[in-house]
């Protein structure tokens, strides 16, 4: 069952999601050849605990990191370690927090220095995916519209997208309703 969030609850959530913005961003500026995954883990822990936020993926579910680094062909859920990022790797770092009670939870991939243009290319078609799924977002809209734009444009560049996993809800819970699919 989806629970809908008041206003304070919203401005809550957004809080937290700037704490995960602000890693992201610094994380990006990290993924450089030669740095080790576990860098970046560090460096979340440190900005996360500053901002008096809590990393939620720490434990959950015996996750052994505070961040997940996934590197080339792996899809989501990695654990950083001491692998270092190479010249044209590309890096999906995912960051959760919680903050004042209330949760934020996002991901973005990086290239690591001078990458292929196939890589490119897919790192062009994925953020276009999301901003397609993004508009396709209204009022009394349904997830099933959301999850086509994503779909059709992933599809029509050649790539497809996962099914195992979904995006999903969030608010004073990690995982909340509604399950948010690709597809």
């Amino acid at each position: 069952m989806i629970t809908y969030k008041s206003p304070r609850e919203i401005v809550l959530m957004r809080d937290a999601g700037r704490v995960v913005a602000e890693v992201l961003s610094t994380l990006g500026t990290m993924c450089r050849p030669g740095t080790a995954t576990e860098a970046l883990d560090a460096e979340a822990v440190r900005i996360i605990g500053t901002r008096g936020a809590t990393a939620l993926f720490k434990g959950y579910r015996g996750y052994p990191a505070n961040i997940c680094v996934s590197v080339n062909e792996e899809v989501v859920h990695g654990i950083p370690g001491s692998r270092l990022m190479a010249e044209g790797d590309i890096v999906s770092v995912d960051v959760g927090v919680q903050l004042c009670g209330y949760c934020a939870d996002a991901a973005a991939t990086f290239p690591v220095g001078r990458v292929t243009e196939e890589r490119r290319q897919l790192l062009r078609v994925t953020e276009k995916a999301l901003w397609k799924g993004i508009a396709a977002v209204r009022p009394k809209g349904r997830l099933s519209e959301v999850a086509a734009a994503i779909q059709d444009h992933v599809e029509a560049h050649g790539y497809s997208v996962v099914r195992k996993f979904v995006g999903h809800g969030i608010g004073r819970e990690m995982h909340e309703d509604p399950q948010v699919p690709n597809f």
